[in-house]
C-alpha cells in the first residue's frame, strides 16, 4: 500500500510540472524509415517469389524440362536485380554516412542491405545474369544426375547404405567410385560459377567470393582461416586417437592383415569421411528396429513433439501440406534434391522442409536438427523483426540450433523417457561417446580443414582447374589422414561432389563454428539449466531450456552474435564445453590404441 501511495503521489506531481517539449525525429531518421518500409515490403515479394521457384527447381527435377529452370531463372534475376540495385547501394551508403542520426536497428537493416547487395551488384548486371543462370544449371545438373551402380540406376540413399553396411570391399569400392562420377559433370560449371562468383563481388570492391561470404561475420578471410586452424588445432589430439582408433578396427573388420597409415575412402561409413559414427553400433542402443517399426511420419511428428514440449507452438498446417518429406517411390517420372534442408518460402510462417526421411536413426535425429531450423525461422517471423534480419545471429547459429536440438534427441535419458530405450537396459556411456565423437570430432578436420581451405584456395587464392583434384585430395590426405582408393587424375572433380561446393559456396566454416557454439549452449543447458551431466541430459517438456531458446531465437540477426553468446552462456566463443564433453572419451581411446602405431603428427 505505501509503494502505491507514494506512486500515486509521484505521479501527481509529475503531472503539476510544465510539460517538457519532446525533440523532434531527426528528418533523416524518418526518410531511412520510410526507405526501410518500402524495401522490406518489396524484398519480402520477391524473396518469396524467388524461393518458390526455387521449391519447384528441388523438388520436381524432370529430365528436358526446362519450365522450372526458366521460372527459376526469371525470379532470381528479379530479385537479384532488386537487391542489388544502384539505387539501393547509393541510399544505403548516404545513410551509413549519417548514422549518428539512426537507431541500432536502422544501422543493422542498412548494412544488412549493403551485403546482400554484394552478391548481385547492378553496376556488374550482366555478370549476375550470367552467375544466376549458370547456377540454376548447375544445380539441375547435380540433382538430376544418374547414379550407376554395376549398370543399373541407384539413389544416393543407396550408395550410402552400402557405405554404411556393406563389407565387402570391392563392392564398397564400386560404390564408392560410383558416387564420385558426378564431379565429372559437374567441373565445367563450377569452373563457370567460380569466376562468375568472383568478378561479381570484385565488381563492388570485395578481393574474391570467399571473403566476401567471410565478411557477413566481420571477419576477413586470414581472420576466417586463423579460426579454423585454431579448431583443429584444438579438435586434434582427439582427431588423432580417432584415427588410430578407425585404422586398426576396420582393418579388423574387412579383415586385411596390413593396417594401412591413411585410411583408404572407400573403407569409412560416409562418402566424403566427414562421418565415422555408422562404425560404432552400441549394444542396447539399436534405434534403428525400434524406429523401422514406427514408420517415417513418426520421425517428423515426434520431432514436433519435442519442440512443443518446450513451449513452442505446433508447426502450421502448411508444413505438412507444402513440405516434401519423404523418398520419392522407385519408377517416379521426377527426380528431387535428396539432401536434408529447411526453407523459409516467405520470411513468415510459409515453412517447408525437402527431405528424403526413411524410419531409421539417422533420419530421426535429422528431422530434429531440421526442425530446428523450422522453429528458429517460426521465432523471428515476429512484426518486432524486420525482414531484412529475419536470420539467424550469424550463419552458423542456424546449424548450431539444429545440431544440437539433434544432439538432445540421441541422449540416453531422452529417449529412455520416450521408451526407445528401456531404463534397464545397461548402456555403454564411452561408446555412445565414441559413437559422438566420430561425428563431431570428425567433422571438424573436414569442415574447417578439407572443404575451408579448399574453398579459400579455389576463390581466394584463384586455384587453377587443372590443379583442383590435386590440391583437393592433398588436404584430404593432411586434415583428414584419408586416402584415394586408386590415383584422382584432373579428369574428375572429387570436391564437386559435395552439394555445398556447388550450391552453397563459400561458406562451409559455418558448420565447423555451429559445432563450437552448439556444445557451448548444450553445456549452459545441462549444467545451468538441467543440472545434468552434458553427456546424458533430458531436454523434453523443461519450459526453461525452451525460454533459453526462445531469447536466442526470437532475436533474429537485430543483435551482434558475440553479444548474443555472451549474454545467453556468460562466455565468449571458445571450443572448451566441446573437448570438456569428450574428455571421458580420451583416456579410453589411449588404453585401446596401446601398441598401435598412430601415423598422424602430433600436430597440425
Amino acid at each position: 500500500m505505501k509503494q502505491f501511495i507514494g506512486t500515486l503521489i509521484m505521479l501527481t506531481i509529475m503531472s503539476c510540472k510544465p510539460s517538457v517539449q519532446q525533440a523532434p525525429i531527426p528528418p533523416v531518421k524518418e526518410e531511412v524509415k520510410s526507405f526501410l518500409e518500402n524495401y522490406n515490403r518489396e524484398y519480402q515479394k520477391l524473396y518469396t517469389v524467388s524461393s518458390e521457384a526455387e521449391w519447384q527447381s528441388q523438388t520436381h527435377i524432370v529430365e528436358g524440362d526446362t519450365i522450372n529452370s526458366t521460372r527459376t531463372k526469371a525470379a532470381n534475376e528479379a530479385f537479384a536485380k532488386f537487391t542489388g540495385s544502384e539505387e539501393h547501394i547509393n541510399a544505403c551508403k548516404k545513410y551509413l554516412a549519417l548514422k549518428d542520426s539512426l537507431d541500432d536497428l536502422q544501422i543493422l537493416q542498412l548494412e544488412a542491405i549493403l551485403y546482400a547487395a554484394g552478391d548481385n551488384p547492378a553496376i556488374a548486371k550482366e555478370l549476375v545474369a550470367q552467375r544466376i543462370a549458370a547456377s540454376t544449371a548447375q544445380t539441375e545438373k547435380m540433382y538430376g544426375f544418374k547414379f550407376q551402380l554395376n549398370g543399373k540406376e541407384v539413389d544416393p540413399n543407396k550408395i550410402d547404405d552400402i557405405l554404411k553396411e556393406n563389407t565387402n570391399l570391392k563392392e564398397r569400392l564400386a560404390a564408392w567410385n560410383a558416387s564420385k562420377e558426378l564431379g565429372k559433370e559437374l567441373k565445367p560449371g563450377l569452373m563457370n560459377l567460380r569466376d562468375l562468383r568472383n568478378k561479381t563481388v570484385q565488381s563492388i570492391g570485395y578481393p574474391d567470393y570467399f571473403s566476401y561470404q567471410v565478411s557477413e561475420y566481420g571477419m576477413d578471410a586470414d581472420q576466417m582461416m586463423v579460426d579454423c586452424r585454431n579448431m583443429m588445432r584444438d579438435a586434434w589430439p582427439l582427431y588423432r586417437e580417432l584415427h588410430t582408433y578407425a585404422r586398426y578396427e576396420l582393418a579388423k573388420k574387412y579383415k586385411e592383415k596390413n593396417v594401412p597409415d591413411l585410411l583408404p575412402a572407400h573403407w569409412l561409413p560416409n562418402r566424403w569421411g566427414q562421418d565415422w559414427s555408422a562404425m560404432v553400433d552400441v549394444e542396447g542402443f539399436d534405434l534403428d528396429k525400434i524406429i523401422k517399426a514406427k514408420g517415417d511420419k513418426w520421425c517428423v511428428e515426434q520431432a514436433e513433439r519435442f519442440y512443443v514440449s518446450l513451449g513452442f507452438d505446433s508447426l502450421p498446417e502448411t508444413f505438412y501440406q507444402k513440405s516434401d518429406l519423404y523418398a520419392l517411390p522407385l519408377g517416379t517420372a521426377y527426380k528431387k534434391n535428396t539432401h536434408a534442408s529447411a526453407w523459409h518460402i516467405d520470411l513468415n510462417q510459409d515453412v517447408r522442409s525437402l527431405m528424403s526421411i526413411e524410419p531409421n536413426a539417422e533420419w530421426y535425429e535429422t528431422t530434429h536438427h531440421e526442425l530446428g531450423h523450422i522453429y528458429y525461422y517460426l521465432e523471428y517471423a515476429q512484426p518486432n523483426i524486420p525482414l531484412v534480419l529475419r536470420k539467424g545471429a550469424n550463419r552458423a547459429y542456424h546449424e548450431a540450433i539444429g545440431s544440437m536440438m539433434g544432439l538432445a534427441a540421441m541422449q540416453k535419458p531422452f529417449l529412455q523417457n520416450l521408451g526407445l530405450v528401456d531404463e534397464k537396459t545397461k548402456i555403454d556411456q564411452t561408446q555412445i561417446l565414441l559413437k559422438e565423437a566420430l561425428n563431431y570430432i570428425v567433422f571438424i578436420p573436414w569442415s574447417a580443414g578439407v572443404m575451408t581451405h579448399f574453398e579459400h584456395d579455389l576463390y581466394h587464392n584463384n586455384l587453377p582447374p587443372d590443379q583442383w583434384n590435386k590440391t583437393w585430395w592433398d588436404y584430404v590426405q593432411k586434415f583428414q589422414g584419408i586416402s584415394p582408393p586408386s590415383p584422382r587424375d584432373e579428369i574428375y572433380c572429387d570436391a564437386a561432389t559435395k552439394t555445398h561446393i556447388n550450391d552453397d559456396a563459400a561458406q562451409y566454416y559455418d558448420y565447423a563454428l555451429s559445432y563450437v557454439l552448439l556444445f557451448q549452449m548444450h553445456d549452459h543447458i545441462a549444467r545451468n539449466i538441467l543440472k545434468q551431466e552434458p553427456q546424458a541430459t533430458n531436454y523434453f517438456g523443461n519450459k526453461e531450456v525452451g525460454k533459453f531458446l526462445h531469447h536466442i531465437l526470437s532475436k533474429g540477426a537485430t543483435e551482434d552474435w558475440k553479444k548474443l553468446l555472451k549474454d545467453n552462456t556468460g562466455d565468449d566463443l571458445n571450443a572448451k564445453a566441446m573437448l570438456r564433453y569428450f574428455e571421458p572419451l580420451m583416456s579410453y581411446l589411449k588404453e585401446v590404441n596401446k601398441g598401435r602405431t598412430c601415423t598422424l603428427p602430433e600436430t597440425i
